[in-house]
């Protein structure tokens, strides 16, 4: 089947009306700007003729009622289809709080958006004529109530059904957890592995199995694309932290009738109030890195003792926003072996050191 068709992704949009709005020290974005960015982003989209638009979840702060009912009313308003999955922000309590929706309450909010059977919290839907979106939860809760990232065994075995029963079509996943590593081990390092999917390797097993290549995910705040095994785990940065990003997707297939992904990414580089935003939140993304460097040098496999990861923090200012961004590349050739082996991973290259510049504008054969 020749496929030819657009669609979007906005991930992380973190949206909170003005009187819910509460901060928090170890927050990193800017939830004030959460529906003046949306807002502008959503405009845009009204100009193209997408088919669909893809929200791969923490749609809101923290999971308030008036959130997800302002969300809900402003999507479903929209002249194209939008599909979303939650993120742990958006279902941040196995039960009701005075403050947030209970776990199982999210799919009634959204039976529009995806979530025609509200019994449970994954879905999958044609969403064009050969094109089967396979949409996931990757939200749990363990016997003390404590959040988790993994999908369950009840979902595993609906999935290995569903993939059986759309072997003939395109199949995009969308998920809120990290399915492929976007940072140097990120599954096994403490600042990392939490942004990770529990059971990846099963799922990434599965989806080997049955041929699916895309899968598209939130959660890191990052602009990124992953590749394993014929794999691609497409992540999109955060609308409320910098640079603000989304993307817009054209698959189409060629002369030699190979399908092939293009993505083009967009920024929100101001807003009322903010007229200089990503300014802003880069400097704002810079005065909170601290913690983050400080612990990221004096943990394996970096090791550095406590004064000589201080000296290096306050060059590293800017490191994480430029990862945020994309398509970065580093050089610390001045920096300590260790350090500067670790730290020059993140950057948007290949083993060989050349640049590999596929994060924001790219063409991918799928």
């Amino acid at each position: 089947m020749n496929l030819n068709f657009r669609f979007a992704v906005a991930s992380d949009l973190h949206l909170a009306l003005p009187q819910t709005i509460w901060n928090h020290p170890r927050w990193f974005h800017l939830v004030e700007a959460s529906i003046p960015a949306l807002e502008i982003v959503l405009e845009h989209l009204e100009t193209l003729e997408i088919d669909f638009l893809l929200l791969p979840g923490d749609l809101t702060q923290h999971g308030e009622p008036e959130n997800h009912t302002w969300l809900q009313k402003r999507l479903e308003s929209l002249p194209f289809p939008v599909y979303v999955v939650p993120g742990n922000h958006d279902v941040p309590t196995l039960l009701p709080m005075d403050n947030s929706i209970g776990f199982k309450d999210f799919p009634h909010y959204y039976r529009s958006l995806g979530y025609e059977n509200h019994h449970r919290l994954y879905y999958t839907r044609e969403v064009l004529p050969g094109v089967q979106l396979v949409a996931l939860n990757s939200n749990q809760f363990d016997a003390s109530g404590e959040q988790l990232g993994c999908l369950n065994e009840e979902q595993l075995v609906w999935l290995e059904q569903v993939l059986a029963a759309v072997k003939d079509q395109l199949v995009l996943v969308m998920i809120h957890h990290n399915v492929v590593e976007h940072l140097p081990g990120q599954a096994h390092h403490r600042l990392g592995s939490r942004y990770m999917l529990d059971n990846a390797p099963v799922l990434r097993r599965m989806l080997r199995d049955a041929g699916v290549k895309l899968i598209f995910t939130g959660h890191l705040h990052i602009q990124d694309v992953a590749h394993s095994e014929g794999i691609y785990d497409i992540t999109t940065g955060s609308l409320v932290s910098y640079p603000h990003p989304y993307r817009i997707l054209n698959l189409c297939t060629n002369t030699k009738g190979e399908k092939e992904l293009t993505m083009e990414s967009h920024r929100v580089q101001s807003i009322p109030g903010w007229e200089n935003l990503s300014q802003s939140s880069r400097e704002w993304l810079g005065d909170h890195s601290s913690p983050f460097m400080l612990t990221l040098l004096t943990d394996p496999p970096v090791n550095l003792d406590q004064a000589e990861a201080e000296k290096l923090a306050t060059r590293l200012r800017y490191f994480w926003a430029d990862i945020s961004a994309g398509d970065a590349v580093f050089d610390f050739s001045d920096f300590p072996p260790a350090a500067r082996r670790y730290l020059e991973q993140f950057g948007a290259t290949k083993h060989d050191g050349t640049p590999h510049l596929i994060d924001n504008q790219a063409t991918i054969r799928v």
